[in-house]
């Protein structure tokens, strides 16, 4: 590009990426596929949005310190293989982590160890990082603190809405409170500031669902339109959040979301029942309404989730409304799932009128709608956070080349006659005379993964 080009912006590409018919990463009632696209996207550094002489504004303003300069956000094409060693030293080792989770792991015990934040593994072992304790998890006065949100407005806003949940609503507190590798967490820590601000959120939905959204009304936390009810799948199947729009057609209707962050979608599995095989059957949403597939491990919770809100409409809960699955791009567990799942439903020229269209999005798409709307120190916030796994690569690339990666260098462009040493193995099979410290660490990542593993106890 020559010197009259001007620089690439966040307003610019927003711009270009949202007032197209079909974007990519766009959720749209045309059911295209979110295709993130690896690149830099320059932020503004200041919020536009106003929220003077309102209690509730501290959520927004609260969210992160106010950044000196315009960073990009830098996506990889793909997740860091963290070295063993390199996990193990910052209390991030799993033996049954995927490769996402390590990583996401990672990045927690970072950012608790920038905030100053006391973990399990420190209070318990005195700073020393074993096999049986992890560093993502906070030690219990930080829990009880509110530190596993970004700001204490979300904080306040996690206990309201514990304090007010509905009737036999699945909240898992220690998750909630105390797992920085949770879904729970990240889904207050995403929509709390716009849960206060309706004029952020409609900002923010109008990018993400434009054709479906002229202004957002409410955003209700853990909830179901129907639980336990016959009319709906008789079980308590909720969703992380709803939320209530007003259409460019002047009609209400709601979109109904799911967050996943490190899930391997591995379960766990609610228990099958009769009532999901007919409701299968008489959503009308599927191919094949009774294939195997929607009831596996990595496609059942979807499965229940998108006939509830199919239920939801037919039975006159909400007129119209959309489904919506937000994960990392990276997570390619979750990415995977979505696109299975979407491959179980009628194409759109074969779909009665009033199914609910499913929609999934990666969660960068969702933050960079963020920074969009004005409300770019939350965005920086939140990548840094839960997106920023090019500083986990760097961080590994430092530990085990003894040099540092300068800051604007490209992942592929790290010399090897940079590297000091050879690179240690990522993964180690353990000898046979330590087998059973491997089956306690083994042991006890599986209690991890149930803690931090999505389910909603039915």
């Amino acid at each position: 590009m020559g010197d009259s080009t001007p620089p690439l912006t966040v307003q610019t590409w927003a711009r270009t990426k949202f007032n197209a018919t079909v974007a990519r990463n766009i959720a749209h009632p045309s059911l295209n596929l979110p295709c993130f696209i690896n690149t830099e996207v320059q932020m503004t550094t200041h919020s536009t949005t106003v929220h003077s002489g309102t209690d509730d504004a501290a959520l927004a303003r609260e969210t992160s310190p106010t950044f000196p300069t315009a960073p990009a956000f830098r996506q990889l094409t793909r997740t860091p293989l963290v070295p063993e060693a390199v996990l193990k030293r910052h209390g991030a080792y799993c033996a049954i982590d995927t490769r996402f989770r390590s990583a996401a792991r990672l990045l927690q015990c970072l950012w608790l160890k920038d905030h100053d934040i006391p973990t399990a593994s420190s209070a318990r072992r005195g700073g020393i990082n074993t096999g049986s304790s992890f560093g993502s998890i906070l030690e219990a006065g930080a829990a009880r603190a509110g530190r596993n949100f970004l700001s204490p407005a979300i904080h306040r806003l996690a206990l309201q809405e514990l304090l007010l949940r509905e009737d036999d609503a699945a909240i898992d507190e220690e998750r909630l409170f105390g797992n920085a590798l949770s879904s729970m967490p990240l889904t207050f820590s995403l929509f709390g500031p716009l849960a206060v601000d309706c004029d952020l959120a409609t900002a923010v939905f109008r990018r993400l669902l434009p054709d479906f959204v002229h202004t957002v009304e409410q955003i209700i936390f853990e909830h179901s339109p129907g639980r336990r009810e016959d009319r709906f799948l008789k079980d308590r199947t909720a969703f992380d959040l709803a939320v209530r729009v007003i259409t460019p057609d002047g009609e209400p209707a709601t979109v109904f979301i799911e967050v996943k962050y490190s899930e391997s979608m591995e379960g766990p599995a609610a228990r099958m029942r009769d009532r999901y095989n007919e409701a299968s059957r008489q959503v009308r949403l599927y191919r094949d309404p009774d294939s195997a597939i929607l009831r596996s491990l990595a496609l059942e919770q979807i499965w229940r989730e998108h006939m509830t809100a199919q239920l939801a409409v037919d039975h006159g809960v909400t007129p119209r409304a959309v489904f919506m699955a937000i994960g990392p791009h990276l997570n390619r567990r979750v990415q995977a799932a979505f696109r299975v799942y979407e491959a179980e439903l009628l194409d759109a020229d074969q779909r009665e009128p009033g199914r609910v269209a499913f929609a999934p999005l990666t969660l960068e798409t969702v933050i960079e709608a963020v920074a969009t709307a004005g409300a770019s120190e939350l965005a920086h916030a939140l990548w840094g956070r839960y997106c920023d796994l090019d500083r986990v690569y760097r961080l590994s690339m430092q530990e085990i080349a003894g040099t540092e990666v300068p800051p604007d260098a490209p992942p592929h462009a790290d010399s090897s006659a940079s590297i000091k040493r050879a690179l240690p193995p990522v993964r180690r099979r353990s000898p046979s005379s330590n087998r059973h410290r491997t089956k306690a660490s083994s042991s006890a990542c599986k209690v991890a993964a149930k803690a931090t593993s999505t389910q909603e106890a039915i």
